[in-house]
């Protein structure tokens, strides 16, 4: 158990990762009062949206006036996915903390979800770090690696190709980069033998992980991940979510059940339990009659159970 960490991060990526993915367009009140809820309840960095077209994704055509509540909370780090250079200014412009480039390792899934190779991609980024650093801007680049463990698509990913995503994207300019299961396929074994070949190539920068529950092992990867020193993993309240270009790709990691893991075991994330369940309680009246996630508010807390204490760090 020594080199399980002390603290964690959990980055709630639903506002984005999981309204994207479901047709109802959820009102912007709605969305503030559930970045409001997720800030009360302890989060400290919470991914709001994306900069796409709005005729693409409606469902995120608020993004700007997100970011821009977000940022007014005191020590919340906000972060948006941004696709291309167009997408890379308006984060810019918005003062966003973070703008995470998603980038397929799989070029079928590249293809069809962005409509460009990983190569096309990582040319992007290029452009996106020399128009960050033009502006004077802080907001930091993650180039966020999907489809790393497989791909429902492709079949297949090889890890050399992985590797190799990671390598272009940290010599283009990216700041960080993150590995993602985008469609459920990774088990703790190969979680651990890609997460510590990255080690590897990035060091620290090396920053997150992203994994989804779609065949029940999401958790179980995220312990894997901990092994490896990785100690910030994305989630969605209520499990939330998936990839429209993935099929079969369902159900992010739930944010209360990783939240419930990692206070159980010592780790330290800084949310209150009860709040958090509470949010999911609002969020699931909102949702009502989408798939839903998780475990933790049907069973609820066990009588044994006795937090860390909660820190906002």
């Amino acid at each position: 158990m020594s080199l399980i960490p002390q603290r964690a991060v959990i980055r709630e990526v639903g506002l984005r990762d999981g309204l994207q993915s479901i047709e109802r367009v959820l009102p912007t009140e709605h969305k503030l009062e559930w970045i409001r809820g997720a800030y009360e309840a302890g989060q400290r960095e919470i991914e709001v949206g994306s900069f796409v077209p709005a005729r693409l994704l409606p469902q995120l055509a608020d993004t700007a006036e997100l970011v821009a509540y977000a940022k007014t909370l005191p020590g919340l780090v906000v972060s948006v996915l941004v696709p291309n250079l167009k997408g890379a200014e308006r984060a810019i412009e918005t003062h966003a903390d973070w703008m995470l480039v998603p980038l397929s390792a799989s070029v079928a899934h590249s293809l069809a979800n962005l409509r460009k190779t990983p190569e096309d991609v990582v040319a992007e980024v290029a452009r996106m770090r020399a128009a960050r650093d033009a502006s004077g801007s802080k907001t930091l680049i993650e180039g966020g690696i999907g489809t790393a463990f497989g791909c429902t698509l492709q079949g297949h990913v090889e890890t050399a190709q992985v590797l190799r995503c990671m390598q272009m994207l940290l010599d283009a300019g990216a700041d960080r980069v993150s590995l993602a299961d985008t469609v459920g396929y990774a088990n703790p074994a190969a979680v651990r033998m890609l997460f510590e070949a990255a080690r590897n190539i990035a060091g620290d920068r090396l920053c997150c992980a992203h994994f989804h529950d779609t065949r029940g092992l999401a958790l179980a990867n995220v312990y894997a991940a901990l092994e490896t020193g990785v100690t910030r993993f994305d989630a969605t309240l209520a499990g939330i979510g998936g990839c429209p270009h993935a099929p079969g790709a369902s159900g992010n990691a739930s944010s209360e059940d990783l939240a419930f893991m990692l206070a159980d075991m010592g780790i330290d994330t800084g949310i209150d339990l009860g709040r958090l369940l509470a949010l999911r309680a609002r969020v699931a009246a909102w949702l009502e009659g989408e798939a839903l996630h998780g475990t933790l508010w049907r069973a609820g807390l066990p009588k044994t159970f006795r937090p860390v204490s909660t820190s906002v760090f």
